[in-house]
């Protein structure tokens, strides 16, 4: 069995009041009218990783309004073998805070422990909209082999802002800009090895696999890249000129795009219809969780926002199976049971009432 969520507790969380789930590893059906909280529930799960969750939401726009009392997430975690009790809380105007098995902890310890993925129907803009959702899709995968890359991340965005500061204020003296373009060059070769990287587990996983959904051939743009950090502080030095006209850093790994094409047609992804493009997403979920299952020895939580309504009902069928055949909790989402027939009983069902602005949840037995 991979990673598994085998109890949720929310309260006071988007429009649960109050919510318990009882899982048993299996994959869980949600299903329910628009706006009843389905994808809230998916978006408590997301928070069991690092990050700001799968709509990138701040703390206090999670608590239930109009109560704003804050809000509070727990689970019973199992990973490698492993349970950890996780809490989770938000009082009105602090930030999260996260306790794992008793202890106070940051928010990257949970990428240590846990690793989820998820599709989400805003992603689906990926090949169309501008390059930082890509590069924030490339990181997410990135992250999920390893976690140290969300702290990569960090420190590059961090010491880039300040020199970006400097930049605005048309600072011009290069004593200022030497210990921030070092630590950006540092950061900045570190973050570039780890999409590299993680591009290649996904080629490897897509290589090795089977499966009913279209390949996508991924490379990181542009395709010259400094290959060291000396190299990369120099070329952050050269560009200050015209970097101070802009006012703002126009070199470095925050500039890369990630490209991706439809193999079997040569067509770019950006090019294909809008059903490929869905497609295409499915199989790189599916391929990041191979790779992740291969290289931990366990697959990942998968949460997938209304991926049964965009997929017809041969593909639908395959996406069930080759879930199941990873041994994914995957979490899923749609408006009635007859998207999920095909699952039969190798998954847990619920459904998510909406009672006048609240949400209740019911196991379906």
């Amino acid at each position: 069995m991979g990673t598994v969520l085998e109890r949720l507790r929310m309260a006071q969380f988007r429009s649960h009041p109050r919510a318990e789930l009882a899982l048993d590893g299996r994959p869980v059906a949600l299903y329910g009218p628009n706006g009843a909280g389905k994808t809230n529930i998916l978006e408590a799960v997301s928070l069991f990783s690092p990050g700001r969750g799968l709509r990138r939401a701040v703390a206090e726009d999670l608590a239930r309004r109009p109560a704003s009392v804050g809000w509070s997430l727990r689970g019973e975690l199992v990973a490698g073998g492993q349970v950890h009790e996780i809490e989770m809380r938000a009082e009105p105007g602090a930030s999260r805070a996260v306790r794992i098995d008793g202890k106070a902890a940051a928010q990257l310890a949970l990428g240590r422990i846990a690793r989820v993925l998820w599709l989400v129907p805003a992603m689906d803009r990926l090949w169309t909209e501008g390059a930082e959702g890509r590069r924030r899709f490339l990181d997410r995968i990135a992250m999920s082999f390893d976690p140290d890359h969300g702290a990569v991340t960090l420190t590059y965005e961090k010491a880039m802002r300040e020199r970006n500061r400097l930049l605005r204020d048309q600072v011009r003296d290069p004593g200022w800009y030497g210990a921030l373009e070092a630590q950006m060059a540092e950061a900045g070769v570190a973050l570039d090895r780890g999409r590299v990287e993680a591009l290649e587990l996904i080629a490897a996983a897509q290589a090795a696999a089977e499966t009913a959904f279209p390949v996508a051939d991924l490379a990181l743009e542009p395709a010259e890249r400094p290959g060291s950090a000396a190299d990369l502080a120099a070329l952050l030095a050269e560009s200050r000129g015209r970097d101070l006209a802009a006012g703002r850093s126009l070199v470095g790994p925050h500039r890369a795009d990630l490209a991706a094409v439809y193999a079997a047609k040569g067509v770019p992804a950006r090019d294909c219809s809008t059903g490929e493009q869905k497609a295409l997403l499915v199989s790189l979920i599916l391929a990041n969780a191979r790779a992740l299952a291969d290289r931990m020895g366990a697959p990942p939580i998968l949460l997938l926002d209304e991926v049964a309504a965009h997929l017809d009902a041969d593909r639908r069928a395959a996406l069930y199976d080759e879930i199941c055949a990873l041994g994914a909790q995957a979490w899923m989402t749609g408006t009635g049971p007859e998207l999920f027939e095909d699952l039969g009983d190798r998954a847990q069902r619920f459904v998510v009432h909406d009672e006048g602005g609240a949400s209740r949840v019911e196991a379906v037995t």
